[in-house]
Protein backbone atom coordinates (compact mmCIF):
# COMPACT_ATOMS: atom_id res chain seq x y z
CA UNK A 1 0.00 0.00 0.00
CA UNK A 2 0.97 3.92 -0.80
CA UNK A 3 2.32 5.43 2.23
CA UNK A 4 0.87 9.02 3.07
CA UNK A 5 3.09 11.36 4.94
CA UNK A 6 0.57 13.57 7.13
CA UNK A 7 2.35 14.74 9.49
CA UNK A 8 0.67 16.91 12.10
CA UNK A 9 -2.55 16.29 9.74
CA UNK A 10 -5.17 13.30 9.15
CA UNK A 11 -7.50 12.54 6.34
CA UNK A 12 -10.90 12.39 6.35
CA UNK A 13 -12.16 10.56 3.42
CA UNK A 14 -15.71 9.59 2.73
CA UNK A 15 -16.52 7.72 -0.49
CA UNK A 16 -19.88 7.82 -2.47
CA UNK A 17 -19.78 3.98 -4.63
CA UNK A 18 -21.89 3.61 -7.51
CA UNK A 19 -22.74 0.08 -8.61
CA UNK A 20 -24.85 -0.80 -11.81
CA UNK A 21 -27.26 -3.45 -10.88
CA UNK A 22 -27.72 -6.75 -12.36
CA UNK A 23 -30.83 -6.34 -14.34
CA UNK A 24 -32.09 -7.46 -17.59
CA UNK A 25 -33.98 -4.06 -17.97
CA UNK A 26 -33.85 -0.43 -17.12
CA UNK A 27 -35.08 1.15 -14.03
CA UNK A 28 -38.04 2.88 -15.66
CA UNK A 29 -38.17 1.03 -18.82
CA UNK A 30 -37.73 -2.31 -20.60
CA UNK A 31 -35.13 -1.42 -22.86
CA UNK A 32 -31.87 -3.75 -22.44
CA UNK A 33 -29.04 -3.00 -19.76
CA UNK A 34 -26.84 -4.96 -22.15
CA UNK A 35 -23.02 -4.09 -21.53
CA UNK A 36 -21.18 -3.19 -25.54
CA UNK A 37 -24.10 -2.63 -27.82
CA UNK A 38 -24.31 -0.62 -30.73
CA UNK A 39 -24.22 3.52 -29.53
CA UNK A 40 -27.89 4.27 -29.37
CA UNK A 41 -29.41 1.40 -29.74
CA UNK A 42 -30.75 0.07 -26.03
CA UNK A 43 -33.12 3.54 -25.54
CA UNK A 44 -36.66 4.31 -26.22
CA UNK A 45 -38.76 7.43 -25.55
CA UNK A 46 -38.42 6.93 -21.73
CA UNK A 47 -34.87 7.13 -21.45
CA UNK A 48 -34.71 9.37 -23.86
CA UNK A 49 -37.28 12.01 -22.41
CA UNK A 50 -39.91 11.89 -24.55
CA UNK A 51 -42.32 14.38 -23.96
CA UNK A 52 -45.32 12.22 -22.81
CA UNK A 53 -43.63 9.12 -22.07
CA UNK A 54 -43.90 8.03 -18.11
CA UNK A 55 -41.40 5.99 -16.42
CA UNK A 56 -42.65 2.52 -14.33
CA UNK A 57 -40.45 1.18 -11.51
CA UNK A 58 -38.45 -2.20 -12.13
CA UNK A 59 -39.64 -4.03 -9.59
CA UNK A 60 -36.03 -6.21 -9.20
CA UNK A 61 -34.35 -2.78 -8.60
CA UNK A 62 -35.95 -2.45 -5.74
CA UNK A 63 -35.40 -5.97 -4.52
CA UNK A 64 -31.30 -5.99 -5.12
CA UNK A 65 -31.51 -2.37 -3.41
CA UNK A 66 -33.51 -3.88 -0.32
CA UNK A 67 -30.52 -6.99 -0.72
CA UNK A 68 -27.47 -4.46 -0.07
CA UNK A 69 -29.42 -2.09 2.88
CA UNK A 70 -29.66 -5.50 4.91
CA UNK A 71 -26.81 -7.18 4.01
CA UNK A 72 -25.21 -3.92 5.74
CA UNK A 73 -27.44 -3.77 8.28
CA UNK A 74 -29.00 -0.23 6.96
CA UNK A 75 -32.61 0.52 8.24
CA UNK A 76 -35.70 0.52 5.43
CA UNK A 77 -37.64 3.15 5.35
CA UNK A 78 -41.20 1.68 5.24
CA UNK A 79 -42.12 4.67 2.27
CA UNK A 80 -39.66 6.36 -0.23
CA UNK A 81 -39.80 8.81 -2.95
CA UNK A 82 -37.89 9.20 -5.88
CA UNK A 83 -36.60 12.76 -6.62
CA UNK A 84 -35.35 14.87 -9.98
CA UNK A 85 -31.96 15.95 -9.69
CA UNK A 86 -31.92 18.61 -11.98
CA UNK A 87 -28.63 19.67 -14.02
CA UNK A 88 -27.64 20.11 -17.69
CA UNK A 89 -25.15 18.03 -19.68
CA UNK A 90 -25.48 16.68 -22.99
CA UNK A 91 -25.80 13.49 -22.03
CA UNK A 92 -28.60 13.79 -19.67
CA UNK A 93 -31.36 13.85 -22.88
CA UNK A 94 -34.30 14.75 -19.95
CA UNK A 95 -32.07 17.50 -18.30
CA UNK A 96 -32.21 16.07 -15.06
CA UNK A 97 -31.76 12.26 -13.34
CA UNK A 98 -33.87 10.16 -11.51
CA UNK A 99 -32.69 10.06 -7.80
CA UNK A 100 -33.60 9.60 -4.29
CA UNK A 101 -32.69 12.53 -2.25
CA UNK A 102 -34.85 13.38 1.46
CA UNK A 103 -36.02 10.11 2.31
CA UNK A 104 -33.22 7.12 0.68
CA UNK A 105 -34.96 3.82 0.90
CA UNK A 106 -31.41 2.55 3.13
CA UNK A 107 -29.70 4.45 5.69
CA UNK A 108 -27.44 3.73 9.14
CA UNK A 109 -25.42 0.83 8.26
CA UNK A 110 -22.01 -0.13 8.40
CA UNK A 111 -19.17 -2.09 6.57
CA UNK A 112 -16.39 -4.02 8.48
CA UNK A 113 -13.19 -4.29 7.12
CA UNK A 114 -10.37 -5.98 8.22
CA UNK A 115 -6.94 -3.97 8.36
CA UNK A 116 -3.53 -4.95 7.54
CA UNK A 117 -2.39 -5.34 11.25
CA UNK A 118 -5.46 -7.99 11.60
CA UNK A 119 -8.12 -5.96 13.29
CA UNK A 120 -10.98 -4.55 12.12
CA UNK A 121 -12.79 -1.20 11.76
CA UNK A 122 -16.27 -0.33 10.62
CA UNK A 123 -17.26 2.33 8.30
CA UNK A 124 -20.58 4.01 8.61
CA UNK A 125 -23.15 3.73 5.80
CA UNK A 126 -25.06 7.37 5.60
CA UNK A 127 -27.47 6.22 3.00
CA UNK A 128 -28.24 3.66 -0.09
CA UNK A 129 -30.63 5.01 -2.95
CA UNK A 130 -31.79 4.09 -6.19
CA UNK A 131 -31.24 6.56 -9.14
CA UNK A 132 -30.68 5.90 -12.90
CA UNK A 133 -27.63 6.64 -14.72
CA UNK A 134 -26.88 9.22 -17.39
CA UNK A 135 -25.44 8.10 -20.67
CA UNK A 136 -21.71 8.09 -21.84
CA UNK A 137 -20.16 11.25 -23.73
CA UNK A 138 -16.63 10.06 -25.61
CA UNK A 139 -14.23 13.33 -25.75
CA UNK A 140 -11.07 11.31 -26.52
CA UNK A 141 -11.63 11.45 -30.50
CA UNK A 142 -10.22 13.84 -33.00
CA UNK A 143 -13.71 14.75 -33.71
CA UNK A 144 -16.19 16.78 -31.59
CA UNK A 145 -17.89 14.82 -28.46
CA UNK A 146 -19.78 11.83 -29.21
CA UNK A 147 -22.87 11.28 -26.86
CA UNK A 148 -23.35 7.54 -26.07
CA UNK A 149 -27.50 7.43 -24.62
CA UNK A 150 -27.31 3.57 -24.36
CA UNK A 151 -26.56 4.36 -20.36
CA UNK A 152 -29.44 6.25 -19.85
CA UNK A 153 -31.81 4.61 -17.64
CA UNK A 154 -29.63 1.64 -16.21
CA UNK A 155 -30.14 1.09 -12.69
CA UNK A 156 -27.49 2.37 -10.05
CA UNK A 157 -27.73 1.95 -6.70
CA UNK A 158 -25.67 4.57 -4.53
CA UNK A 159 -23.46 4.07 -1.40
CA UNK A 160 -22.33 6.71 0.98
CA UNK A 161 -20.11 6.16 3.34
CA UNK A 162 -19.89 8.18 6.35
CA UNK A 163 -16.71 10.31 6.61
CA UNK A 164 -14.56 7.50 8.66
CA UNK A 165 -11.65 6.63 6.83
CA UNK A 166 -8.21 7.89 7.12
CA UNK A 167 -6.14 6.72 5.01
CA UNK A 168 -5.95 5.48 1.36
CA UNK A 169 -5.18 2.02 2.21
CA UNK A 170 -8.88 1.86 4.67
CA UNK A 171 -10.56 3.54 1.36
CA UNK A 172 -9.49 0.66 -0.94
CA UNK A 173 -10.55 -2.07 2.03
CA UNK A 174 -13.52 -0.15 2.34
CA UNK A 175 -14.32 -0.14 -2.08
CA UNK A 176 -13.07 -4.05 -2.24
CA UNK A 177 -15.27 -4.82 0.60
CA UNK A 178 -18.28 -3.14 -0.88
CA UNK A 179 -17.70 -4.44 -4.19
CA UNK A 180 -17.00 -8.25 -2.38
CA UNK A 181 -20.45 -7.78 -0.96
CA UNK A 182 -21.98 -6.49 -4.60
CA UNK A 183 -21.17 -10.20 -5.61
CA UNK A 184 -21.85 -11.93 -3.22
CA UNK A 185 -25.45 -10.54 -3.50
CA UNK A 186 -25.79 -11.20 -6.98
CA UNK A 187 -26.60 -7.55 -7.71
CA UNK A 188 -23.76 -6.00 -9.35
CA UNK A 189 -20.74 -7.68 -11.48
CA UNK A 190 -18.26 -5.58 -9.69
CA UNK A 191 -16.54 -4.66 -12.89
CA UNK A 192 -14.99 -1.09 -13.05
CA UNK A 193 -13.16 -1.47 -16.22
CA UNK A 194 -16.58 -1.37 -17.89
CA UNK A 195 -17.78 1.10 -15.42
CA UNK A 196 -20.43 -1.21 -13.53
CA UNK A 197 -18.54 -0.18 -10.12
CA UNK A 198 -17.46 3.89 -9.96
CA UNK A 199 -16.50 6.00 -7.33
CA UNK A 200 -16.14 9.11 -6.45
CA UNK A 201 -13.76 10.60 -3.06
CA UNK A 202 -14.69 13.30 -0.61
CA UNK A 203 -11.35 14.55 0.75
CA UNK A 204 -10.18 16.95 3.54
CA UNK A 205 -7.63 17.15 5.97
CA UNK A 206 -7.34 18.57 9.51
CA UNK A 207 -4.98 19.13 12.38
CA UNK A 208 -4.80 15.70 14.79
CA UNK A 209 -7.00 15.86 17.82
CA UNK A 210 -9.55 18.32 15.81
CA UNK A 211 -12.75 17.45 15.73
CA UNK A 212 -13.98 19.85 13.33
CA UNK A 213 -14.11 18.71 9.37
CA UNK A 214 -11.51 20.66 6.99
CA UNK A 215 -12.89 22.26 3.65
CA UNK A 216 -13.39 19.03 1.01
CA UNK A 217 -12.60 18.29 -2.24
CA UNK A 218 -14.56 15.87 -4.85
CA UNK A 219 -12.21 13.40 -6.97
CA UNK A 220 -13.73 11.71 -9.69
CA UNK A 221 -12.36 9.26 -12.33
CA UNK A 222 -11.56 6.82 -9.89
CA UNK A 223 -11.85 3.60 -12.22
CA UNK A 224 -9.27 1.10 -10.31
CA UNK A 225 -8.44 0.06 -6.88
CA UNK A 226 -4.82 1.41 -7.46
CA UNK A 227 -6.28 4.59 -9.06
CA UNK A 228 -8.52 5.07 -5.81
CA UNK A 229 -4.85 4.76 -3.28
CA UNK A 230 -2.48 7.17 -5.45
CA UNK A 231 -5.48 9.82 -6.19
CA UNK A 232 -6.38 9.87 -2.63
CA UNK A 233 -2.42 9.77 -1.58
CA UNK A 234 -1.47 12.69 -4.01
CA UNK A 235 -4.88 14.53 -2.94
CA UNK A 236 -4.40 14.71 1.07
CA UNK A 237 -0.73 15.75 0.11
CA UNK A 238 -1.86 18.49 -2.09
CA UNK A 239 -4.04 19.54 0.65
CA UNK A 240 -1.45 19.49 3.47
CA UNK A 241 0.88 21.47 1.38
CA UNK A 242 -1.51 24.11 0.82
CA UNK A 243 -2.33 24.51 4.24
CA UNK A 244 1.36 24.30 5.90
CA UNK A 245 2.20 27.14 3.14
CA UNK A 246 -0.74 29.83 4.40
CA UNK A 247 -2.75 28.74 1.89
CA UNK A 248 -6.67 27.76 2.21
CA UNK A 249 -8.45 24.64 0.39
CA UNK A 250 -11.22 25.57 -2.62
CA UNK A 251 -14.71 23.38 -2.00
CA UNK A 252 -14.26 21.86 -6.00
CA UNK A 253 -14.49 18.72 -7.64
CA UNK A 254 -11.11 17.49 -8.89
CA UNK A 255 -10.51 14.99 -12.02
CA UNK A 256 -7.75 12.21 -10.84
CA UNK A 257 -5.56 12.13 -14.34
CA UNK A 258 -3.71 8.73 -14.05
CA UNK A 259 -0.98 9.83 -16.78
CA UNK A 260 0.41 12.74 -14.64
CA UNK A 261 -0.61 10.96 -10.92
CA UNK A 262 -1.90 13.81 -10.22
CA UNK A 263 -5.87 15.68 -9.42
CA UNK A 264 -6.70 18.75 -11.43
CA UNK A 265 -10.04 21.14 -10.74
CA UNK A 266 -13.13 20.58 -12.88
CA UNK A 267 -15.77 22.84 -11.37
CA UNK A 268 -16.80 24.50 -8.24
CA UNK A 269 -18.40 21.98 -5.29
CA UNK A 270 -21.79 21.87 -6.43
CA UNK A 271 -24.42 22.11 -3.19
CA UNK A 272 -27.67 20.01 -2.96
CA UNK A 273 -29.75 22.99 -3.85
CA UNK A 274 -28.22 23.76 -6.82
CA UNK A 275 -29.66 20.71 -7.94
CA UNK A 276 -33.37 22.20 -7.47
CA UNK A 277 -34.76 18.88 -6.26
CA UNK A 278 -37.99 18.16 -5.96
CA UNK A 279 -39.73 15.15 -6.00
CA UNK A 280 -40.36 12.81 -9.11
CA UNK A 281 -43.98 13.70 -9.89
CA UNK A 282 -44.49 10.83 -12.35
CA UNK A 283 -43.38 8.38 -9.94
CA UNK A 284 -45.47 6.98 -6.42
CA UNK A 285 -43.96 6.59 -3.46
CA UNK A 286 -42.18 3.47 -2.88
CA UNK A 287 -43.43 1.23 -0.02
CA UNK A 288 -41.85 -1.70 1.56
CA UNK A 289 -43.38 -4.04 3.76
CA UNK A 290 -42.27 -5.95 6.65
CA UNK A 291 -42.99 -8.92 5.00
CA UNK A 292 -40.71 -8.01 2.02
CA UNK A 293 -37.56 -6.93 4.09
CA UNK A 294 -38.15 -10.36 5.89
CA UNK A 295 -38.41 -12.42 2.57
CA UNK A 296 -35.28 -10.73 1.05
CA UNK A 297 -33.53 -10.94 5.17
CA UNK A 298 -33.81 -14.77 5.00
CA UNK A 299 -32.77 -14.74 1.15
CA UNK A 300 -29.19 -13.17 2.06
CA UNK A 301 -26.31 -15.73 1.60
CA UNK A 302 -23.84 -15.83 4.02
CA UNK A 303 -21.71 -12.64 4.40
CA UNK A 304 -17.87 -13.32 3.03
CA UNK A 305 -16.45 -12.10 6.60
CA UNK A 306 -18.51 -14.29 8.33
CA UNK A 307 -17.88 -17.07 6.00
CA UNK A 308 -13.97 -16.65 5.98
CA UNK A 309 -14.22 -17.03 9.96
CA UNK A 310 -15.96 -19.99 9.62
CA UNK A 311 -14.16 -21.68 6.78
CA UNK A 312 -11.33 -20.96 9.37
CA UNK A 313 -13.07 -22.35 12.39
CA UNK A 314 -14.68 -25.29 10.51
CA UNK A 315 -11.78 -26.57 7.99
CA UNK A 316 -8.51 -25.19 10.50
CA UNK A 317 -7.49 -23.21 7.55
CA UNK A 318 -5.32 -20.12 7.62
CA UNK A 319 -6.65 -16.74 8.25
CA UNK A 320 -4.78 -16.21 4.70
CA UNK A 321 -6.33 -19.11 2.69
CA UNK A 322 -9.55 -18.19 4.06
CA UNK A 323 -8.94 -14.82 2.85
CA UNK A 324 -8.54 -15.94 -0.97
CA UNK A 325 -11.05 -18.48 -1.11
CA UNK A 326 -13.71 -16.15 0.39
CA UNK A 327 -12.66 -13.40 -3.02
CA UNK A 328 -15.16 -14.91 -4.88
CA UNK A 329 -18.45 -17.25 -3.80
CA UNK A 330 -18.25 -19.46 -6.01
CA UNK A 331 -14.45 -20.24 -5.35
CA UNK A 332 -14.98 -20.73 -1.83
CA UNK A 333 -18.67 -22.77 -2.66
CA UNK A 334 -16.10 -25.29 -4.79
CA UNK A 335 -13.74 -25.11 -2.23
CA UNK A 336 -16.18 -26.29 0.17
CA UNK A 337 -17.64 -29.08 -2.07
CA UNK A 338 -14.59 -30.52 -2.68
CA UNK A 339 -14.18 -30.64 1.21
CA UNK A 340 -17.43 -32.42 1.12
CA UNK A 341 -16.45 -34.91 -1.14
CA UNK A 342 -13.65 -36.05 0.85
CA UNK A 343 -14.18 -39.92 2.09
CA UNK A 344 -12.23 -39.52 5.20
CA UNK A 345 -12.09 -35.90 6.18
CA UNK A 346 -9.20 -34.66 8.13
CA UNK A 347 -8.16 -31.03 8.69
CA UNK A 348 -4.76 -32.30 6.88
CA UNK A 349 -7.09 -32.98 3.87
CA UNK A 350 -8.67 -29.41 4.06
CA UNK A 351 -5.52 -27.94 3.84
CA UNK A 352 -4.23 -29.94 0.87
CA UNK A 353 -7.41 -29.04 -1.09
CA UNK A 354 -7.32 -25.29 -0.07
CA UNK A 355 -3.60 -25.61 -1.31
CA UNK A 356 -4.22 -27.10 -4.39
CA UNK A 357 -7.06 -24.40 -5.28
CA UNK A 358 -4.66 -21.75 -4.37
CA UNK A 359 -1.75 -22.90 -6.51
CA UNK A 360 -2.48 -24.68 -9.54
CA UNK A 361 -6.67 -24.02 -9.75
CA UNK A 362 -6.13 -20.02 -9.44
CA UNK A 363 -3.17 -20.93 -12.24
CA UNK A 364 -5.18 -22.19 -14.67
CA UNK A 365 -8.08 -19.93 -14.00
CA UNK A 366 -5.66 -17.45 -15.01
CA UNK A 367 -4.15 -18.33 -17.97
CA UNK A 368 -7.16 -19.40 -19.74
CA UNK A 369 -9.38 -16.46 -18.24
CA UNK A 370 -12.03 -18.24 -17.19
CA UNK A 371 -14.23 -18.47 -13.73
CA UNK A 372 -14.53 -21.19 -11.42
CA UNK A 373 -17.71 -22.27 -13.27
CA UNK A 374 -16.01 -23.10 -16.37
CA UNK A 375 -13.25 -25.16 -14.25
CA UNK A 376 -12.71 -28.07 -15.91
CA UNK A 377 -11.91 -30.21 -12.69
CA UNK A 378 -15.08 -30.97 -10.80
CA UNK A 379 -14.68 -30.63 -6.70
CA UNK A 380 -15.42 -34.04 -6.29
CA UNK A 381 -12.18 -35.24 -8.57
CA UNK A 382 -10.08 -32.78 -7.29
CA UNK A 383 -11.03 -34.00 -3.52
CA UNK A 384 -10.40 -37.90 -4.59
CA UNK A 385 -6.87 -36.43 -6.25
CA UNK A 386 -6.19 -35.01 -2.72
CA UNK A 387 -7.48 -38.36 -0.99
CA UNK A 388 -4.68 -40.16 -3.36
CA UNK A 389 -2.00 -37.79 -2.30
CA UNK A 390 -2.98 -38.12 0.93
CA UNK A 391 -2.98 -41.88 1.64
CA UNK A 392 0.24 -41.99 -0.15
CA UNK A 393 -1.49 -43.46 -3.19
CA UNK A 394 0.37 -41.53 -5.19
CA UNK A 395 3.83 -39.03 -5.10
CA UNK A 396 3.03 -35.31 -5.16
CA UNK A 397 4.97 -35.49 -8.41
CA UNK A 398 2.37 -37.49 -9.65
CA UNK A 399 -0.72 -35.62 -8.72
CA UNK A 400 0.66 -33.13 -10.61
CA UNK A 401 1.02 -34.63 -13.32
CA UNK A 402 -2.83 -36.41 -13.14
CA UNK A 403 -3.83 -32.44 -12.71
CA UNK A 404 -2.61 -31.47 -15.85
CA UNK A 405 -4.55 -34.96 -17.11
CA UNK A 406 -7.54 -34.20 -15.77
CA UNK A 407 -8.07 -30.82 -17.25
CA UNK A 408 -8.93 -32.28 -20.41
CA UNK A 409 -10.17 -36.09 -19.51
CA UNK A 410 -13.40 -36.50 -17.95
CA UNK A 411 -11.92 -39.86 -15.91
CA UNK A 412 -11.57 -40.44 -12.39
CA UNK A 413 -8.10 -39.90 -10.52
CA UNK A 414 -8.04 -43.04 -9.77
CA UNK A 415 -9.30 -44.77 -12.71
CA UNK A 416 -5.80 -42.95 -14.26
CA UNK A 417 -4.04 -43.86 -11.70
CA UNK A 418 -4.82 -47.55 -12.34
CA UNK A 419 -4.54 -47.40 -16.20
CA UNK A 420 -1.07 -45.65 -16.14
CA UNK A 421 0.38 -47.57 -13.38
CA UNK A 422 1.11 -44.44 -11.44
CA UNK A 423 0.62 -45.93 -7.73
CA UNK A 424 3.74 -44.81 -5.60
CA UNK A 425 6.18 -47.14 -4.71
CA UNK A 426 7.06 -48.49 -1.23
CA UNK A 427 8.79 -51.36 -1.87
CA UNK A 428 12.08 -50.56 0.68
CA UNK A 429 13.81 -53.70 -0.95
CA UNK A 430 13.22 -52.11 -4.53
CA UNK A 431 13.91 -48.66 -3.50
CA UNK A 432 17.43 -49.44 -1.73
CA UNK A 433 18.68 -50.67 -5.12
CA UNK A 434 17.77 -47.23 -6.91
CA UNK A 435 19.63 -45.51 -3.54
CA UNK A 436 22.58 -47.44 -3.83
CA UNK A 437 22.33 -46.71 -7.61
CA UNK A 438 22.05 -42.95 -6.96
CA UNK A 439 25.37 -43.22 -4.85
CA UNK A 440 27.36 -44.97 -6.90
CA UNK A 441 26.92 -43.29 -9.93
CA UNK A 442 27.37 -39.59 -7.81
CA UNK A 443 29.92 -40.72 -5.11
CA UNK A 444 31.16 -37.21 -4.81
CA UNK A 445 27.72 -36.64 -2.85
CA UNK A 446 28.72 -38.67 0.20
CA UNK A 447 31.49 -36.45 0.40
CA UNK A 448 29.74 -33.43 0.45
CA UNK A 449 27.31 -34.66 2.67
CA UNK A 450 30.05 -35.58 5.36
CA UNK A 451 31.67 -31.95 4.98
CA UNK A 452 27.68 -30.62 5.99
CA UNK A 453 27.00 -29.76 2.15
CA UNK A 454 23.15 -31.26 3.67
CA UNK A 455 21.15 -30.08 0.71
CA UNK A 456 22.76 -32.95 -1.70
CA UNK A 457 20.42 -35.23 0.30
CA UNK A 458 17.66 -33.53 -1.83
CA UNK A 459 19.92 -34.15 -5.11
CA UNK A 460 19.47 -37.70 -4.17
CA UNK A 461 15.71 -37.86 -3.39
CA UNK A 462 15.62 -36.24 -7.11
CA UNK A 463 17.61 -38.71 -8.64
CA UNK A 464 15.79 -42.04 -7.06
CA UNK A 465 12.33 -40.02 -8.22
CA UNK A 466 13.52 -39.59 -11.75
CA UNK A 467 14.93 -44.29 -12.50
CA UNK A 468 11.20 -44.27 -10.67
CA UNK A 469 9.55 -42.14 -13.08
CA UNK A 470 8.45 -40.01 -10.24
CA UNK A 471 6.73 -43.27 -8.75
CA UNK A 472 8.62 -43.79 -5.17
CA UNK A 473 7.44 -42.99 -2.27
CA UNK A 474 9.78 -39.84 -1.65
CA UNK A 475 9.82 -39.71 2.53
CA UNK A 476 10.95 -43.13 2.29
CA UNK A 477 13.77 -42.63 -0.12
CA UNK A 478 15.18 -39.95 2.36
CA UNK A 479 14.80 -41.95 5.01
CA UNK A 480 16.67 -44.97 3.43
CA UNK A 481 19.11 -42.37 2.01
CA UNK A 482 19.99 -41.20 5.70
CA UNK A 483 20.56 -44.72 6.37
CA UNK A 484 23.11 -45.04 4.11
CA UNK A 485 24.39 -41.58 4.38
CA UNK A 486 24.78 -42.07 7.99
CA UNK A 487 26.55 -45.22 8.04
CA UNK A 488 30.34 -45.04 8.47
CA UNK A 489 31.43 -47.92 5.76
CA UNK A 490 28.72 -46.03 3.09
CA UNK A 491 30.58 -42.99 4.32
CA UNK A 492 34.07 -44.43 3.64
CA UNK A 493 33.35 -45.99 0.07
Amino acid sequence: MQSVHTGDYEAVIGLEVHAQLLTATKAFCRCSTQYGAAPNTNVCPVCLGHPGALPVLNRQVVEFTLRMGLATGCTIRPRSRFARKNYFYPDLPKGYQISQYEDPICYGGSVEIELEDGTTKRIGITRIHMEEDAGKSIHDLDVDTLIDLNRCGVPLIEIVSEPDIRSPAEAVLYLQAIRQLLMYLGICDGNMEEGSLRCDANVSVRRRGSDRFGTKTEVKNLNSFRNVERALAYEIERQIAVLAQGGTIEQETRMWDASSGSTRPMRSKEFAHDYRYFPEPDLVPVEVSAEWIERVRAELPELPLARKRRLQEQYGIPAYDAGILIAERSLADYFERACGALREPSPERYKLISNWIMTEVLRILGERKIDIGSFPIEPERLAELVELQAQRTISSRIAKELFAELLSSPARPSELVAERGMVQVSDAGYLEQLVERALSENPDTIEKYRAGKVAVLGFLVGQVMKYSQGKANPELVRTLLLERLGHSDALAR
